[in-house]
């Protein structure tokens, strides 16, 4: 490792992640694990972990995902939850994965493919969210018995996406009524998976009765999303709110709290590649930070091009917090009173710094401050005592 920063990804944590949710939630016959974005920036490898964990079906947004995953897995099948550009139909075919057919237009685009081999399909349904899907039953009919005619199409699945949490919105009951509507001429179970829904929908809602499939994404890789109301006022006032609009828009059942025990896989490290003493008066950094009382500046190898910025709050060197006071795009600048030496292990987030701590400073949700750590950064992949340097 030539730059001193880089992750540590612990397989072992997303197999027990993935174990304890299906623990909790039985009922699924599909764990469909979103894996998209180098895995929320976990690194492609740490598929093999989610998989003996128990997922029995990945999604990614794109071919080019897709094509990375077969490096390290052969044979578990990959949605892809984009349409694919029917000039790359020969990869598809070859790797076996499965595409998305969002409207009449890509299926008549299909008919004049050569498909030579089995090729699965899953139709993606507008229910309400307007990005991508059919938005009549008549067309979900006719591409239904389009897809029937054809001797090596397969249609394997069907599905749409929330646009809203639902859990003070009319919104999410909506968007299930019009998949209703929009299916209702075909027979669901006929399909033999059809899926709705995000980690969210999982520890939110009840199980919908059509669905044997769910979409598995933030909450894998540790996030159970449960909420915890204060006692203070504003939370009293929150819950007051919650519950007028919750009987105003007539929502349906909902769970706040689960019990689900996960633990986030990823933690993120740099060191310390220079130490200077600053003094009272002195400024530092770009923005020209005003020192109070005598210390020492850490500058350390990472940036915001790397995804860290000052507004991280602070580092943790031998388990005591010390504050970021500068950053750049290559490095921040860390303020201590303690002289440590050039190369000591600095943690970003981690154990002493959770990344629930680094959501709240920052102001942005997990899935933002995961994906915001770019791949410049190298991926330590560890399960058990063997750990692999991995780049991507």
């Amino acid at each position: 490792m030539q730059r001193k920063t880089y992750a540590v990804i612990d397989g072992e944590i997303l197999k027990e992640n993935i174990k304890e949710i299906k623990k909790k939630y039985p009922n699924y016959e599909y764990y469909i694990g979103v894996v998209k974005n180098n895995a929320y920036h976990h690194g492609i490898k740490c598929v093999l972990d989610l998989i003996d964990g128990g997922v029995n079906y990945l999604a990614v947004s794109s071919l080019e995902e897709a094509l990375e995953i077969r490096n390290y897995q052969r044979d578990i099948p990959i949605l892809c939850l984009e349409p694919i550009p029917l000039e790359y139909l020969d990869d598809v075919l070859n790797t076996g994965v499965t595409i998305t057919v969002d409207s009449l237009d890509y299926l008549k685009e299909l008919e004049r493919q050569d498909v030579y081999c089995e090729l699965k399909i899953h139709l993606k349904i507008d229910s309400g969210m307007h990005r991508l899907g059919f938005t009549s039953a008549r067309d979900v009919k006719d591409a239904v018995e389009m897809i029937q005619n054809q001797k090596k199409w397969v249609l394997e699945g069907i599905y749409s996406h929330f646009a809203t949490l639902g859990i003070t919105d009319s919104l999410w009951d909506k968007q299930v009524e019009k998949f209703l509507e929009i299916t209702k001429e075909i027979d669901l179970e006929n399909i033999p998976m059809v899926h709705f829904g995000r980690s969210a929908t999982l520890v939110q809602h009840p199980k919908l009765d059509f669905c044997n499939g769910i979409r598995l994404g933030i909450v894998m890789y540790g996030f159970a999303q449960s909420r915890v109301d204060g006692t203070d006022l504003r939370s009293k006032l929150r819950v007051w709110k919650r519950k007028y609009l919750q009987k105003k828009n007539q929502c349906s059942k909902t769970y706040l709290q689960n019990d689900l025990k996960l633990k986030t896989a990823f933690s993120l490290y740099s060191t310390i590649m220079s130490v200077r003493k600053v003094y009272s008066g002195d400024f530092v950094g770009y923005n020209a930070y005003p020192v109070k009382e005598e210390g020492y500046i850490y500058t350390l190898p990472i940036g915001y091009a790397d995804g860290v910025t000052k507004e991280f709050g602070y580092v943790s060197i031998h388990e005591e917090k010390y504050p970021i006071v500068s950053d750049s795009m290559d490095m921040i600048m860390v303020y201590g009173q303690v002289k440590f030496d050039v190369g000591t292990k600095v943690e970003i987030f981690g154990k002493n710094i959770s990344i629930q701590e680094v959501s709240q400073r920052t102001h942005q949700n997990a899935y933002h401050l995961l994906n915001q750590i770019s791949n410049r950064v190298t991926r330590v992949h560890k399960n058990k005592a063997r750990e692999e340097e991995i780049i991507y």
